[in-house]
């Protein structure tokens, strides 16, 4: 019978549903991190042991040599257990203990950018182990959504250290099954076991052995079981001899059975139970599931579902099966744990990193209360780490090192759950899982981003992975797949009315595999699918024709023969070609997602990423509330991500190879389309995407090309985080580049955002840096900045931000030195009197300033005179804006005074100039118009009504008509703004 046959009877042909009615259900809220478990009994029942159709005595199969060694086993008991407690104490042991906690407490180079803090013994919760057994396993569970089975009762839970207790039959249990499927922290949990023993916190085993079955399954020359532990593990060479002929408590951890193929047949793997003979090493395995080899060993397996089948049911003494994170509080703790350790933002300001660190963990925590998708995700531990990796990148990154990003981050967490594994070891094919993950649920992804759509139906599902089976292989592996890899991609919908619709386990993971479907070139068009079988036929033939007609042309000299060879080497020729017009498709697709128009004015998407994690503040959506349309902007940004050199490397591990000529290709086509859009004008949003793009991309070359049009940067209004200032300082850090305008009005940036942005702020000639909250320490930076010798801003704008006495005393020694800076805007930044007259002392020192704004600064009579004095002595200074001052009539008429070509300096104090109106009167009601929600309302209507007064004043002072219609018009503007802010519609 076929395995496909097999799996038939307990997993029905086309029910996709069935398949989330497994995800755990138990609400049993624990943490074990450093667990200690009492030693069973030492009494040991006496099993019977079924070989070849004979029922034999665990003593009997124990040796070959019979009654004799058993008696003489028993008469050294006492001798054999003191040397038992000599060795548990021995160096040996304690060498090995050491060794494996060195090597299962080393993270992957993905751990470490959490901080040198994050061990499993400072971050670890353990999932929720359930109970099970052969009949559960191979019967579908009929629980079809998640809120269903979050409202199941706990039933059968068992904990890590209890699963070598006696079963319900009073039975001692010597073989355990740990299986579960991608993602719900199989290898992490036999990696805590391990170091758990080696810390003592496991005093049932003195001796624990590990294995990965993959390791195994790489060798197929006979060994022996003594020689395969101590070529694994030198410091046993003592103990090794004892196994066996002691009553030492030996545990074998086989990690990963999925990767061996076992025959439990005696045809097929003959009996064992020397531990000195050399057999392959899969014997050894089955020998001692079968108790035939070392029978008083303890063994944990650890395997996928869908080769739970290959241990007979006859050699397990307990299922237990991995539900993971089945509770929110236990995704809630992980988070806590994981979010919450010393170091994790870089930081050493424990306050402000306590604080960002528990709202985090808090905003997190609500989601989660909302039965969100993130909860339903958040089963599989694998997508708890991604989630806490993710806020890491957003939160704490303070610079971005080339290697890491986002792509990175999602490349790096499919290498950490499926490096090296093929789908089934059985098929003869060999496909790695990733490969088959792109083809099939990538084309699922690719398909639901082509058309707006993130939840699939049955059917959906049906016609993606059902329509082009042809094999009994591809059968299997579809079985396979519904069994062990479904759950981690496509999880059931928690909306309302969509419950029995799938969605993405994390919405980000759609746009990734839909990219990586692209990229790997998956989506080919009939003609390329049957070309490509075509060609490479004919280009096998056309070598075989070629010897052929070689000979036949030397005796039957035919004219036809060389054509028709050319003939047969034109086709390849030309499917090269049609393969070359598919990456321009490639490349063209990358431009047309990226520059979508009707995405312009959604948020950038590290802020999509960040509230799909934490979610949005604010009322729920009512379930008959029309949703929104469904944005993919991570999509195109993704596709550029996966072509970067290290993300193709990690890609090639996983089987998914992208050939350096086809990126090349792909980046040549690129500049065709992605940079000739660029040029168009970009929403602040849309341009913060296209530099995180280039960012992703990773491609030195292309960035410098891309951005050598980019000379006007507006940002206004994106929240800059630590992320976004570090990807803008990458992407425009060439040194080469200048850059025309930079506007940051409103980023929320502070020094650290000024620090970060060093480089690209000293290149810039116009920089807007207004409504940021910059303080004192931010003007420390800018001062800094502003007396580089490199320094190229002409024009500064600090406007509406808190700079204060302090900040002041800061600009002026900047001031005082700055050779470049023509024109500074203080507009409201709370200098008052000593501020101004800071700044007024080192004007003189200053001989480029052309222009100086220090309107609405509370400046009196004074402070406004001195400054204006000080101007008037400036080389260059010609115009010093004044207005919503607190300047008394005396000292308007003073500064009305002045007259350029007397004084050499203008001040613009109000909208009217003697008996005429201001030339800058426009500019002064604009200033006002685009500051106002961001000043004090009632003040602002003061000042209004004050200048309503002057104009009329003016106005019935002057008879020239001309004039008087000129005061007409401006009143009238500013009595429509007067109307405006009383009726709180401006």
């Amino acid at each position: 019978m076929s395995r496909a046959m097999q799996y038939h009877g307990w997993l029905p042909w086309g029910s996709w549903t069935l398949l989330c009615g497994s995800q755990p259900g138990c609400r049993a809220a624990r943490c074990v991190y450093l667990c200690a478990a009492s030693g069973p009994g030492s009494c040991f029942h006496r099993k019977i042991l079924h070989v070849g159709g004979i029922s034999l005595p665990r003593s009997c199969v124990r040796y070959k040599g019979g009654s004799q060694e058993n008696r003489a086993q028993r008469s050294s008991s006492h001798h054999g257990l003191d040397h038992l407690r000599n060795v548990a104490s021995s160096d040996a042991i304690k060498k090995h203990q050491k060794s494996l906690s060195a090597w299962f407490s080393n993270q992957p180079n993905e751990e470490r950018q959490f901080g040198p803090s994050f061990s499993l013994d400072a971050v670890h919760v353990d999932p929720v182990i359930r109970e099970s057994s052969l009949e559960q396993i191979l019967k579908p569970s009929p629980d079809l959504t998640i809120q269903h089975q979050l409202q199941q009762p706990c039933r059968q839970v068992i904990s890590l250290q209890n699963l070598f207790d006696v079963d319900a039959c009073g039975r001692q249990v010597k073989n355990v099954v740990l299986y579960g499927t991608v993602g719900t922290g199989k290898s992490t949990l036999i990696k805590k076991m391990v170091v758990d023993w080696c810390h003592g916190l496991l005093p049932r085993f003195e001796l624990v052995i590990p294995f990965s079955c993959e390791d195994l399954s790489y060798s197929h020359v006979p060994i022996s079981l003594r020689r395969l532990i101590t070529k694994k593990y030198q410091h046993l060479r003592d103990v090794v001899p004892l196994l066996g002929s002691s009553n030492l408590k030996v545990l074998f951890i086989l990690n990963g059975l999925e990767r061996l193929n076992l025959d439990f047949r005696l045809a097929g793997t003959e009996l064992c139970c020397d531990a000195n003979e050399p057999v392959p090493p899969s014997a050894i395995v089955v020998n001692l599931l079968r108790k035939y080899l070392l029978p008083e060993a303890s063994i944990i397996v650890t395997t996928r579902p869908s080769a739970v089948h290959r241990i007979p049911g006859k050699y397990v003494g307990r299922y237990a099966e991995i539900c993971g994170f089945s509770d929110t509080n236990l995704q809630k703790l992980y988070f806590q744990l994981r979010l919450s350790q010393p170091g994790c933002d870089g930081e050493n300001n424990v306050a402000s990193r306590s604080g960002e660190q528990d709202n985090l963990v808090e905003m997190l925590s609500r989601n989660l209360e909302r039965q969100n998708q993130i909860a339903a995700a958040c089963f599989l531990p694998s997508y708890c780490w991604l989630v806490c990796t993710t806020l890491h990148f957003l939160y704490f990154t303070r610079t971005v090192p080339p290697s890491q990003t986002l792509s990175g981050i999602y490349t790096s967490f499919l290498r950490l759950n499926f490096s090296g594994e093929v789908l089934d070891s059985t098929d003869p094919t060999k496909i790695s899982m990733m490969k088959y993950v792109a083809k099939t649920v990538g084309k699922l992804a690719h398909e639901g981003v082509m058309s707006r759509k993130t939840s699939f139906t049955e059917e959906d599902l049906q016609q993606c992975f059902e329509v082009e089976m042809k094999t009994e292989s591809e059968l299997n592996q579809l079985e396979v797949f519904r069994s062990d890899v479904f759950r981690f991609f496509l999880t059931p919908c928690v909306q309302p009315g969509k419950e029995h619709t799938f969605v993405f386990t994390i919405p980000a993971m759609q746009e990734y595999l839909a990219a990586l479907y692209v990229v790997l070139g998956e989506k080919k068009t009939l003609v390329q699918k049957v070309g490509k079988e075509v060609s490479e036929i004919i280009g096998k033939v056309s070598e075989d024709a070629a010897v052929v007609l070689s000979i036949i042309s030397k005796v039957l000299p035919l004219r036809f023969l060389p054509v028709l060879f050319n003939l047969l080497k034109m086709f390849p020729r030309f499917f090269s070609r049609l393969s070359g017009k598919g990456r321009d498709t490639i490349a063209r697709t990358m431009a047309e997602e990226l520059f979508k128009e009707e995405d312009y004015y959604n948020d950038d998407v590290l802020d999509q990423i960040n509230s799909s994690i934490l979610g949005v503040e604010g009322p729920m959506r009512h379930p008959d509330e029309a949703a929104d349309d469904e944005v993919f902007e991570l999509f195109p940004i993704f596709m550029g991500g996966i072509l970067s050199r290290r993300n193709r490397a990690i890609l090639e591990q996983l089987g998914c190879s992208i050939k350096n000529l086809a990126a090349f290709e792909i980046a040549k086509a690129m500049k065709k389309t992605v940079i000739r859009n660029s040029r168009k004008g970009l929403p602040p949003s849309e341009l913060m995407d296209y530099l995180f793009f280039l960012h992703e991309f990773q491609n030195e070359r292309f960035t410098a090309e891309a951005i050598r049009s980019l000379r006007t940067v507006n940002l206004s209004s994106v929240k800059m985080t630590p992320l976004k200032c570090s990807v803008l300082a990458s992407v425009m850090g060439s040194k080469s580049h200048e850059v025309e305008e930079l506007n940051l009005t409103s980023c929320n940036l502070d020094t650290g955002s000024l620090r970060t942005l060093f480089p690209v702020l000293l290149r810039c000639k116009f920089l807007h840096l207004q409504l940021n909250s910059l303080g004192p320490d931010a003007c420390k930076e800018i001062r800094d900045l502003l007396l580089h010798d490199k320094c190229a801003v002409s024009n500064l704008r600090l406007g509406n931000n808190p700079i204060g006495e302090q900040g002041a005393q800061y600009l002026a020694e900047a001031l005082a030195g700055n050779r470049s800076l023509t024109h500074l805007s203080l507009l409201h930044t709370a200098l008052g009197d000593r501020g101004v007259e800071l700044i007024a002392q080192h004007l003189a020192e200053n001989q480029q300033l052309q222009e100086l704004n220090l309107g609405y600064n509370s400046l009196t009579d004074r402070a406004a005179l001195h400054v204006v004095e000080v101007a008037k002595k400036h080389a260059t200074l010609d115009k010093v804006h004044l207005y919503f001052n607190d300047i008394s009539e005396d000292g308007k008429r003073a500064l009305d005074s002045l007259r350029m070509d007397r004084d050499g300096v203008r001040a613009l104090v109000f909208l009217t100039a003697g008996t005429d109106v201001s030339d800058y009167w426009s500019s002064i009601l604009n200033v006002v118009h685009k500051n106002l929600p961001f000043w004090d309302r009632e003040r602002v209507r003061q000042h209004l009504t004050i200048i309503l007064q002057d104009l009329e004043s003016s106005r019935r002072q002057t008879v020239n008509p001309w004039r008087k219609a000129k005061f007409l018009r401006v009143e009238s503007e500013v009595k429509k703004m007067l109307g405006k802010l009383q009726h709180g519609t401006l």
